[in-house]
């Protein structure tokens, strides 16, 4: 039990009454009842709670009734490593994302006209237009039990944090079309594990539906689907909505299989089979009004397991540390804090890193002074993580969106000119030399220049090419596979990162930072 905890990053689904080869044979009462005390014993000597997910009755000879019972054992966190799941939130405009992220999130049911979204939002405007145009974070728990743990209660973000064993950040993305970079960066940069794709039932799918749909597959993103406001229309609309949207699953571009949801069974069995194959989509039907079908989604969300193993996230952390910047903040009495995700290594708070590039290719010393993670402290941060990194006094104008903080030993390449193998998607014309466009690689958001296509003169929507690009401002830390985004008006493409031309470091040479003392590289 313990090393099936620790693959699955503090989570194990036990069947029992099921033979080693897969037969169904069932146990009578009293033999489930003795498991089940067993069961709970072994997970009171590792530490673990031990949660009953579902029972049935199977049909094997004998008269007296036979069960199988899947048990979900889940470890009660210990030194701040709760499981953490993000899942980013998809959907056209007026779909009712917020709405339902403030439903899950405050335990309480929205009244109709955007109640429980009032929470979630950061600015002025987005309350006086009700429309999200930022990105905001939201956290959902579970305990090692498996029971909500959310603001109800008049719960802090701290005690949230405290009490659960497993944490859901819902990044509530942006659906009007006007916003879309902010929504493209939030899924490049952010790296959610899921996403989950909001439906309004009364609007089937409309406006940004389709694209943000094709954002998720490009960037092969899981991702499930809700239809939501099922109260306010009949249920033959409802299911018109639901075949139009498995008709769209199903096609050759998607070559998704559509799993209906309508009971806690379906929940379980979508959750299980969701994580160990991608071409599965469950679909819920809830209301964030009346509250239908909430408990199914929530069930979902209990279950559902990490992408990666605990093997994959060692074999980061053995590698030098790498944190992506994706925001920047001034925050009184404590200085200028970034956040991001830290894509490889472990950072350790007092740890002195060089963030970069700058706008002449520099890199610059500073020192973590402390971590948060969730709004609770944290001393250690590992591979896979997001969170805020406090620097103190560090001057917040040499920082932007699209550095990286890596360790000094890690001598990182830089480049202005790289080559990427890309795919056209739709352009109105032919894509040729000195074609401007807006390129999205992880947290990098820059405008780079075509400067040479391969082996082609031109290309058009469809067809695929190495394209070598420059970007037309300052150097950016790329990687080589890295995958890339690109759009211009209408223009979209995808692909990924082959050949970096790099500025070696010798270039940039060692010098003082004037006014700061600070070495940069």
């Amino acid at each position: 039990m313990k090393w099936r905890l620790q693959e699955g990053r503090g989570e194990a689904v036990y069947q029992i009454g099921v033979e080693d080869n897969g037969l169904l044979v069932g146990l009578s009462e009293e033999e489930m009842r003795a498991s089940l005390k067993t069961l709970r014993r072994m997970a009171e000597k590792v530490g673990a709670d031990i949660t009953v997910l579902r029972e049935r009755e199977v049909d094997y000879d004998s008269d007296v009734p036979r069960k199988i019972t899947e048990v979900l054992v889940r470890k009660v966190p210990d030194n701040q490593q709760f499981l953490d799941l993000r899942v980013a939130v998809l959907g056209n405009v007026d779909s009712g994302k917020s709405t339902l992220l403030g439903v899950l999130t405050q335990g309480e049911l929205d009244n109709g006209r955007g109640r429980a979204r009032l929470n979630l939002f950061r600015h002025l405007h987005e309350i006086q237009s009700g429309r999200t145009s930022s990105i905001s974070f939201e956290i959902l728990g579970f305990n090692s039990k498996g029971e909500v743990v959310n603001y109800s209660d008049s719960r802090t973000a701290e005690e949230i944090c405290e009490s659960s064993s497993k944490m859901i950040t819902f990044i509530d993305l942006a659906g009007h079309h006007k916003y879309l970079k902010t929504t493209i960066f939030g899924l490049t940069s952010y790296c959610p594990d899921f996403a989950m794709l909001v439906v309004s039932a009364n609007t089937g799918i409309a406006g940004t539906t389709r694209e943000h749909l094709g954002l998720a597959m490009a960037l092969k993103v899981p991702f499930f689907i809700v239809i939501s406001k099922v109260d306010l229309c009949s249920k033959a609309t409802v299911e018109r909505t639901v075949k139009q949207l498995e008709r769209i699953l199903k096609q050759p571009g998607c070559n998704k299989l559509p799993l209906l949801v309508n009971s806690d069974d379906d929940a379980v069995t979508a959750a299980q089979q969701f994580a160990q194959s991608p071409n599965i989509t469950p679909i819920f039907t809830l209301s964030s009004v009346s509250g239908e079908n909430l408990d199914l989604l929530k069930v979902f969300l209990n279950i559902l397991p990490p992408l990666t193993n605990s093997k994959e996230q060692e074999e980061l952390m053995q590698q030098l540390t790498e944190f992506q910047v994706d925001e920047i903040y001034t925050v009184p009495e404590v200085g200028t804090v970034v956040g991001g995700t830290l894509s490889s290594g472990i950072c350790r708070e007092g740890e002195n890193l060089v963030v970069g590039p700058t706008d002449d290719g520099k890199f610059l010393r500073l020192k973590v002074c402390s971590i948060q993670r969730n709004r609770s402290a944290c001393r250690v941060l590992r591979a896979g993580q997001a969170a805020t990194l406090a620097l103190g006094p560090f001057d917040r104008s040499l920082l932007r969106k699209g550095m990286v903080m890596v360790s000094p030993e890690m001598n990182p390449t830089i480049c202005s000119v790289f080559e990427a193998e890309i795919v056209l998607l739709f352009h109105a014309t032919t894509f040729r030399k000195g074609f401007q466009v807006t390129v999205h690689v992880g947290n990098v958001r820059q405008t780079a220049i075509v400067e040479k296509i391969h082996g082609k003169d031109k290309l058009r929507t469809g067809e695929k090419a190495v394209v070598c690009f420059r970007f037309i401002k300052h150097p950016e830390y790329l990687k080589i596979g890295a995958k890339l985004l690109f759009r211009e008006g209408v223009t979209k493409g995808i692909g990924h990162v082959t050949d970096l031309q790099a500025i070696t470091t010798k270039e940039n040479g060692l010098e003082e930072s004037l006014g700061l003392g600070q070495l940069s590289f």
